[in-house]
């Protein structure tokens, strides 16, 4: 469940937001990435492990100034899709940077002696990269249908709900995949 704590302010955000005033949802949500992001840190949690939650309190710092400096923007109805994009350029930017912001999370829930494994890189490289490409697809799919669509509703929300949906349903499997894997290799004897 860590990974729908790390992501409450973009649900917030999402939810508030909805009618297209971001004026509301975007305080909404920086108010809650920095509860979120000092509660984690007063936990112990590191940088790394924080990666979605800094860049959710920078993302809606910057949203809030200028949704209220520019209330009138002809962004305002693209603020779904900004918020998609903005995850998106967070997380192809940590792949970019060689630290997949999933590792953090991941090490919260794997035992450290498989930290530095080819393996758990490698799976947090897929799973990142899953989430990243379900973000730019959300993003994209948001902007089209918000020009093509503004007034609906029920598609913006089906369109958001599958962008988060579909990379938690991954990240499950993928993970249950992996301790199957490693529990057939701990049994296979060697040679």
């Amino acid at each position: 469940m860590r990974y729908l704590r790390t992501f409450l302010p973009w649900i917030a955000f999402a939810v508030i937001a909805t009618k297209g005033d971001w004026r509301y949802g975007a305080p909404a949500a920086l108010l809650l990435a920095v509860w979120l992001l000092l509660s984690d840190r007063r936990a112990g949690r590191g940088a790394d492990e924080l990666v979605m939650e800094i860049s959710a309190a920078f993302f809606f710092a910057v949203l809030t100034a200028f949704s209220w400096a520019v209330p009138h923007s002809p962004l305002t109805p693209y603020g779904p899709a900004l918020a998609m994009g903005w995850l998106a350029v967070t997380a192809w930017g940590s792949m970019a940077v060689g630290h997949p912001f999933t590792l953090g999370i991941a090490r919260t829930m794997t035992p450290q002696e498989l930290w530095d494994h080819p393996g758990f890189r490698h799976a947090n490289a897929v799973i990142t990269a899953v989430w990243a490409a379900s973000f730019t697809a959300t993003g994209a799919a948001l902007a089209v249908l918000l020009a093509a669509a503004p007034h609906a509703t029920a598609a913006v929300i089906t369109v958001k709900l599958l962008g988060f949906a579909i990379p938690v349903a991954f990240t499950f499997q993928y993970r249950k995949a992996a301790a199957r894997r490693r529990a057939a290799a701990a049994l296979t004897p060697s040679a």
